[in-house]
C-alpha cells in the first residue's frame, strides 16, 4: 500500500502511474493480440464482428464500472484519513455490489444481444460471429468483475504493483488460449472471448489466494462479508453520475458505431483496428489520470488539499510530453501499425485517415483527463458527467454525421477530437470556481476557505 500524502507530488503520482501504465499495456495486449489472431486466421468479417461487438458490452457494464469507481474514490478518501474500519467496509461493500451485478448483467446480455446488434444496424453478414463474441464475454462477466474490480481496489489504497503482477499472468494466459482454441481447436470467433473470460478467471482465483494469506485488509470469504448502506450511499453519490456518464458514453459509442456500419464492412474493420491502436495510444493520458484520482483522493482525505494543485500542474506536464510522443508516432507509423493486423490496403488506408485525425489531439485528450481525474478523485462527478454528455451528444455524434456526409468515413473522426476541445475547456472552467473541493466523503470542518483557494491553478 502507498501512501500518496507525503513527498513531491510529481514523483509520487509517476511512482505509482507506472505500473498501471504497464498493466494497462499487458491489458490492451489482451486486444490486440485478440485482433491480430482474429485478422489473420478468421479473416475480415470478423475483425468488424468483433470490433461491433465492444460498444455493446461497455453499454452493459457501464453503469457497474461507475459505481465501482465511486467506491474506489470512498476507499482512498478513508485510506487518505486513516479510516481503515471504513476502508474494510467500502471493500466488503463493493465486492457484494460487484458479484450480484455481474450476474444480472450476464443474464440481461445473453437475452438482447441479438436485438442490441439489429438495433445499431449491424450487417447481416456480421450478425452470427458478433453474437457468438459478445454471448461468451458477457457469460463470463462475474470473473471480470471481481478480478477488476479487486485491481481498483488495491489502486484505491495506493498499491498499483500487485494488479500488474496478476495482469501479466493474465496476458500470457490469454495469448496462450488464443493460440489453442482459434489455431488448434478451430473454435472460431468465440474461441477469442472464451480465451480472455478463462485467463482472467485463473487470475482471479490466483489473486484470490495471494490476497487471503498476505493482505491485511481484503480476504474474500462470502460469510465474512459485510454490506454498508452508508457507504454505498456515499459510493452511489459519486458513482451513479460516472456510472451514467461511461453508459452515455458507451451508448454513443454504439451510435458512432451505427455511422461507421453505414460505410460497410471495410470501414467497420478499419475503425474496429485503429480503435484498439488508439485506445493502446492514449493510455499513459489515461492513467495518469486514474493515479492523479486516487492522489487527489488521498490527499483531500488527509486535509492537504494544497498537494492537489502541484499533484494536478505535474501531471500535466508529463502527460503532455507522453502525447505529443504518441502523436509523431501515429503520423509517422500508422500505416505499418495498421498493416501489422491485415494486408487489406483498403482497411489500412481508412484506420491511418483515423489516426492521423484523432492523434493530432492527443494533447487535449490528455489535458482533459487530467482534469476529470482531479475532480473525481475529490468526489465531484454530477458537472463532468454534464459536460462529458455534452460533449458526446450535442458535439460528437452529431458533427460525425454530418461531417461524413460531406467528407466520408475522414469526417466520422473529426467529432471526437472536436467533442475533446468543449470538454477540456468546459471542465477546466469548472475547475477553476473551486466547488469540486467541497465535495468530499471525508469531512475536514475545521478547513478555512482561504486555505481551499490554494488548490486552485493560479
Amino acid at each position: 500500500m502507498h501512501d500518496l500524502t507525503r513527498g513531491p507530488e510529481g514523483k509520487q503520482i509517476f511512482i505509482f502511474a507506472l505500473p498501471m501504465l504497464l498493466g494497462n499495456v499487458f491489458q490492451q495486449l489482451y486486444h490486440i493480440v485478440d485482433t491480430l489472431i482474429i485478422g489473420h486466421y478468421l479473416g475480415t468479417e470478423a475483425l468488424a464482428a468483433s470490433g461491433a461487438s465492444f460498444p455493446v458490452i461497455f453499454v452493459l457494464i457501464s453503469l457497474m464500472i461507475g459505481i465501482t469507481t465511486g467506491i474506489n474514490v470512498v476507499i482512498s478518501q478513508y485510506f487518505g484519513s486513516k479510516d481503515y474500519k471504513n476502508v474494510k467496509k467500502a471493500i466488503d461493500t463493493a465486492l457484494i455490489f460487484l458479484f450480484v451485478s455481474s450476474i444480472g448483467l450476464s443474464i440481461l446480455g445473453l437475452l438482447l444481444s441479438e436485438h442490441i446488434f439489429r438495433l445499431i444496424g449491424l450487417p447481416e453478414e456480421l450478425m452470427s460471429q458478433a453474437t457468438q463474441y459478445f454471448n461468451v464475454y458477457v457469460a463470463g462477466l462475474i470473473f471480470m468483475s471481481g478480478y477488476n474490480g479487486t485491481s481498483a481496489i488495491l489502486r484505491g489504497m495506493g498499491d498499483s504493483k500487485t494488479p500488474l503482477y496478476f495482469l501479466i499472468i493474465a496476458t500470457f494466459l490469454n495469448i496462450g488460449f488464443d493460440l489453442l482454441f482459434v489455431a488448434v481447436f478451430k473454435w472460431g470467433i468465440a474461441g477469442i472471448s472464451f480465451a480472455t473470460v478463462l485467463a482472467q478467471a485463473i487470475a482471479f482465483g490466483l489473486s484470490v489466494i495471494y490476497l487471503n494469506r498476505y493482505h491485511p485488509l481484503i480476504k474474500f470469504s462470502f460469510s465474512g462479508l459485510t454490506f454498508n448502506t452508508y457507504i454505498f450511499r456515499q459510493s452511489l453519490r459519486i458513482g451513479i453520475p460516472t456510472g451514467l456518464q461511461h453508459t452515455f458514453v458507451s451508448i454513443g459509442m454504439a451510435a458512432l458505431m451505427t455511422i461507421v456500419n453505414m460505410f460497410g464492412t471495410p470501414t467497420i474493420a478499419a475503425y474496429s483496428i485503429a480503435w484498439r491502436i488508439d485506445s493502446f495510444a492514449t493510455l499513459p493520458a489515461m492513467n495518469f489520470g486514474m493515479a492523479l484520482s486516487t492522489f487527489v483522493g488521498q490527499n483531500i482525505g488527509a486535509n492537504k488539499v494544497d498537494r492537489v494543485r502541484r499533484g494536478l500542474i505535474s501531471t500535466l506536464k508529463m502527460t503532455t510530453s507522453f502525447s505529443l510522443v504518441v502523436t509523431v508516432i501515429a503520423w509517422t507509423f500508422g500505416k505499418n501499425l495498421m498493416g501489422f493486423f491485415t494486408d487489406d490496403v483498403e482497411v489500412i488506408e481508412i484506420g491511418y485517415s483515423y489516426l492521423t485525425t484523432v492523434s493530432s489531439f492527443y494533447v487535449v485528450f490528455g489535458a482533459m483527463f487530467m482534469m476529470h481525474g482531479t475532480l473525481r478523485g475529490a468526489g465531484d462527478t454530477l458537472i463532468p458527467m454534464f459536460i462529458t454528455l455534452l460533449s458526446l451528444w450535442v458535439l460528437r455524434i452529431p458533427f460525425s454525421y454530418f461531417l461524413s456526409q460531406e467528407m466520408g468515413a475522414t469526417g466520422i473522426w473529426w467529432g471526437i477530437p472536436i467533442a475533446w476541445t468543449f470538454g477540456l475547456i468546459a471542465t477546466f472552467s469548472y475547475y477553476k470556481t473551486g466547488r469540486w473541493k467541497r465535495k468530499a466523503v471525508v469531512k475536514h470542518p475545521h478547513v478555512e476557505a482561504e486555505d481551499l483557494e490554494k488548490a486552485d491553478i493560479e
